[in-house]
């Protein structure tokens, strides 16, 4: 039952996917904040279209 204990307690598997889940997180986060206003302007005008499109669609 050690051994066990002590194998789980040296095992590094779920502290690697965790570190690259934060690394993926502040990746992402980054992106956000460097990229953020390009991608508000594009999904302004993306979301207008859509509207146009719909609007024309139905008279």
């Amino acid at each position: 039952m050690n051994a066990q204990i002590r194998r789980f307690l040296a095992e590094e598997d779920g502290v690697t996917a965790l570190e690259y889940g934060l690394l993926a997180a502040v990746i992402a986060g980054v992106l956000v904040v460097t990229a953020g206003p390009a991608l508000g302007t594009f999904f302004t005008n993306l979301f207008t279209k859509l509207g146009e499109v719909v609007s024309n669609a139905f008279p």
